[in-house]
């Protein structure tokens, strides 16, 4: 909006600026070759104007010449820039998410590629991570009694146990 303020007020001799802003925002030839006959434009009707021998007045053919082609290509400036700008940026919002959501639908009715690919929808938020649940831990238990003789395995491994330890103590008074 700003640019055609600019170009108002200078009653056209700005009105490059539109173009130039608009060609680097598409950066489509067509608007780069609309900027450079807007350059042209203006540099003839400067001509044109200068040329006028009125000092202060346009007083020949060449004022009203001048004075229509400026005017004029303010206008035509104007126009083209607020339609392809607003055209330019309602488009971006309306362009599919990938390159692949239109070669998903043909790859679908062909079957003669690879598995279609998903394209990205809007955001949604991912569910968290579900944690498994917590074992409690086993609590300690309590030394279990004696309950009666045991196999005769387990008899003969207490007992080594029990020399062992005997001969560990012995030896540990030693040092």
């Amino acid at each position: 909006m700003i640019f055609v303020v600019v170009a108002v007020m200078s009653c056209g001799l700005l009105a490059w600026a539109c173009l130039l802003r608009l060609a680097s925002v598409t950066r489509r030839p067509r608007d780069w070759w609309l900027f450079a006959l807007a350059m042209v434009h203006i540099v003839a009707t400067v001509y044109i104007l200068g040329s006028d021998p009125g000092k202060e007045d346009f007083t020949t053919w060449r004022g009203d010449v001048g004075l229509a082609m400026l005017f004029g290509g303010l206008a035509a400036i104007i126009a083209y820039y607020l339609y392809a700008d607003i055209r330019h940026f309602s488009r971006s919002r309306t362009v599919p998410p990938s390159p692949y959501a239109q070669t998903t639908v043909y790859s679908q009715q062909t079957g003669y590629s690879y598995p279609p690919v998903q394209a990205p929808g809007p955001y949604t938020p991912v569910p968290p991570v579900q944690q498994p649940p917590v074992q409690p831990q086993p609590q300690a238990r309590p030394a279990a009694e004696p309950q009666g003789p045991g196999p005769a395995r387990i008899d003969q491994v207490r007992a080594e146990l029990d020399e062992l330890s005997d001969y560990l103590r012995k030896h540990e008074g030693d040092r």
